[in-house]
């Protein structure tokens, strides 16, 4: 067992890990040499790391995150819950696929964010409309990759399943699922990012809270400091949870041969 264990386990890269550290020292220097060269339009990183703590200190920072975290994480269940057992059905089943994919198409083409003024108009200014703009933002990103991930599961191991007497139901569970699983979970990446951005966008045009609105204010009295602060966050957070969905892509596809 020991054996086993040694030689599934994958050896530390330090250099990958030190070249991802000296990438963020470098991209902080640069900003502050902009900033050194800029200074009375472009925040360095002092700067906006001395205002995040004033907001934070004063809490503002708090109710703005937990504000947009919230509309995101909730979009983004609703919008990817739903797209991956449809996103199964127009893969696995032509009648399903002959019905959705027509429609999955046409929205893909309209922007989210073109569609925030129809959802305020038809759902008010509350927080139903933004959930569902970024719920829809997920939806159409989740269901593409699942359904094609449907679509390249190696025909020859469906048909060897079908040869051996599997059923459906067994080929579905045991083949189709883990084989379509990687591009599910890009679907997800993806889909979390759009999340992100449409939520922003949503807090632009209807909010009283959240981070999209707090840039929005700071705009009005050109406080870019605050501004900064807003998109720091928001990167930071996007990359925090991208890296969960990262490593439970790890976990899931742990059969996968990976370079």
């Amino acid at each position: 067992m020991a054996a086993r264990s040694s030689r599934t386990r994958r050896p530390v890269n330090y250099w990958y890990h030190a070249l991802g550290v000296a990438s963020v020292i470098g991209g902080l220097g640069l900003w502050w040499l902009a900033s050194v060269l800029n200074p009375t339009t472009l925040p360095g990183p002092v700067d906006v790391a001395a205002r995040a703590g004033e907001l934070f200190l004063d809490g503002t920072l708090q109710e703005h995150l937990l504000a947009s975290l919230q509309r995101v994480l909730l979009g983004f269940v609703i919008g990817s819950g739903l797209a991956i057992p449809l996103g199964f059905l127009m893969g696995w089943y032509k009648p399903f696929r002959a019905i959705l994919e027509p429609w999955t198409q046409f929205f893909r083409t309209i922007p989210p964010l073109a569609l925030i003024p129809l959802m305020i108009v038809l759902l008010g200014i509350g927080e139903v409309p933004k959930v569902a703009v970024i719920s829809l933002a997920a939806f159409l990103v989740s269901i593409v990759a699942t359904f094609q991930g449907v679509l390249n599961v190696d025909k020859t191991l469906i048909n060897a399943g079908r040869v051996l007497g599997a059923s459906d139901l067994v080929i579905f569970r045991s083949i189709v699922i883990p084989a379509s699983t990687p591009f599910i979970m890009v679907g997800l990446r993806q889909g979390l990012g759009s999340a992100w951005a449409t939520v922003v966008a949503a807090e632009l045009i209807a909010a009283q809270l959240g981070l999209g609105f707090m840039m929005q204010r700071a705009q009005i009295y050109y406080d870019l400091p605050t501004i900064f602060v807003g998109v720091v966050i928001i990167g930071l957070l996007g990359l925090v949870m991208d890296r969960v969905l990262l490593w439970a892509d790890s976990v899931l596809t742990s059969w996968q041969e990976r370079r």
